[in-house]
């Protein structure tokens, strides 16, 4: 129970800390990137990232292999800010759920607006009915 909660502290910790040093980096090639989640091994020794990257697919491209190419510089301030034994290795991974539900809102929102221009606005009970 104590060392889920170890891990736990640790993840936490490298979320907010890897969020500050890449918006520091100073490589042209990262755009506007957001870290969504992190997991971290339970011997403490891999850090898989989850970013998400806003821009262009070549944009998105260009952030994750400048992103591979500052892992060690990442990795060193994760050691120098979160007290380890041992820094772990980082791993980037493109997270896509951010553009998947901004697309699903996309599509709700059109939804909606045609269903006003219609004049077919469904209750929740007669879209229960409908489906009976």
């Amino acid at each position: 129970m104590a060392r889920q909660q170890r891990v736990e502290r640790v993840r936490e910790a490298i979320k907010g800390e890897l969020g500050d040093i890449i918006q520091k980096l100073k490589d042209p090639r990262i755009g506007f990137t957001t870290v969504t989640d992190v997991e971290v091994s339970s011997d403490l020794r891999h850090v898989k990232a989850y970013v998400s990257v806003y821009g262009t697919d070549e944009a998105k491209e260009a952030t994750m292999k400048a992103l591979n190419h500052a892992k060690g510089h990442v990795r060193t301030e994760i050691g120098k800010r979160v007290r380890l034994h041992h820094t772990p290795e980082i791993m980037f991974v493109f997270d896509s759920s951010l553009e998947y539900g901004a697309r699903i809102n996309e599509l709700l929102r059109t939804i909606r607006t045609e269903d006003e221009v219609d004049g077919t606005t469904t209750t929740e009970d007669e879209a229960e009915d409908e489906q009976a």
